[in-house]
């Protein structure tokens, strides 16, 4: 039988609980990511330090399909130059 778990339920599951998402990204409470669950997404604003949290195993576009992160992954911020 396959189990089909979605970005926030993958990210729940390899911080082991909710509480634990929560403390990882310095929310106020487990309740956040409640919130998250019964929306069925995450604040566009967080998708990126999950995905380096869990090292990728997670994704953005997993997390929050209503943004185009194919986009954003294509363009990159200019880096200061050094003189």
């Amino acid at each position: 039988m396959l189990i089909y778990m979605n970005g926030i339920a993958k990210t729940i599951s390899y911080f082991k609980s909710q509480s634990a998402v929560a403390r990882a990204l310095n929310l106020s409470g487990y309740q956040v990511v409640q919130q998250w669950l019964a929306a069925g997404r995450v604040p566009a604003e967080y998708c990126p330090k999950i995905e380096e949290l869990t090292n990728g195993e997670v994704r953005c576009e997993e997390l929050n399909d209503r943004v185009n992160w194919t986009y954003l992954r294509q363009t990159s911020v200019p880096q200061p130059v050094e003189s």
